[in-house]
């Protein structure tokens, strides 16, 4: 194998990896030793999953979650110069989008190291293709502040971009803080706005709506608390 890094995507939920990760992946990743993880057990986890025979022993995890020292990066990328394969494993969906991983690939991109993206599901455009708004302008917007009052500001900014731009404005929130924002988009947002939500993308739980929020007022959400949603505007 090439000394590349390697961007491996991930299951976003309770899935089969051979219903979103195509075969050609796992070939990759049976080459592979040297693994850049947001947490080492869930990334150990995943790739029992892949293949139960992989080797876990006889690799190597440098983590890049919350806590790590990013100025560990440059060493993190070392067996790259040593001619070594090299992938990055986040949480879920795919590495360096919202994700901590944008941080090594800018670092292996600056260093002239050859960065490969491989094919696997990213719940931010799962979302816009089935959502029904604008997909040829999308913003991701992180989350939004806590605080109800700042919130509310922020997501009139976001409408207001949406509405002036045509932009379909995506944003997240932690699951168990779902409920809560539905309510806040109910009281904040235009009647006439379109909303949609799309929670637990490729699960079994999988549940996306888009409706004006006028008529959401009318509709009965299911419990989120526990399911993964982004949330579209236009």
């Amino acid at each position: 194998m090439e000394a590349a890094l390697y961007l491996i995507p991930v299951t976003l939920g309770d899935t089969s990896i051979e219903q979103v990760l195509p075969s050609y992946n796992k070939e990759i990743i049976s080459g592979i030793r040297h693994f850049i993880v947001e947490e080492i057990r869930t990334a150990r986890r995943f790739l029992r999953k892949v293949d139960r025979q992989f080797p876990i022993d006889d690799s190597t995890f440098y983590e890049m979650g919350k806590h790590a020292d990013e100025k560990r990066f440059a060493e993190y990328l070392k067996p790259l110069s040593q001619g070594h394969p090299v992938g990055v494993i986040s949480e879920a969906g795919c590495p360096a989008v919202a994700d901590p991983g944008a941080n090594v690939v800018a670092l292996a991109q600056n260093r002239g190291y050859q960065v490969v993206p491989l094919v696997g599901p990213c719940s931010m455009i799962m979302a816009v293709m089935a959502s029904g708004l604008n997909g040829q302008s999308f913003a991701f917007n992180g989350y939004l502040p806590v605080d109800p009052s700042d919130r509310a500001k922020r997501l009139k900014v976001l409408e207001a971009r949406a509405q002036n731009e045509k932009q379909t404005q995506l944003f997240i929130e932690t699951p168990y803080r779902n409920r809560k924002m539905f309510e806040g988009l109910l009281h904040t947002l235009r009647p006439t706005t379109r909303l949609c939500i799309a929670a637990g993308i490729t699960t079994p739980d999988e549940w996306i709506k888009t409706h004006t929020i006028k008529a959401w007022k009318n509709e009965t959400l299911p419990d989120l608390s526990k399911i993964p949603a982004i949330f579209l505007i236009l």
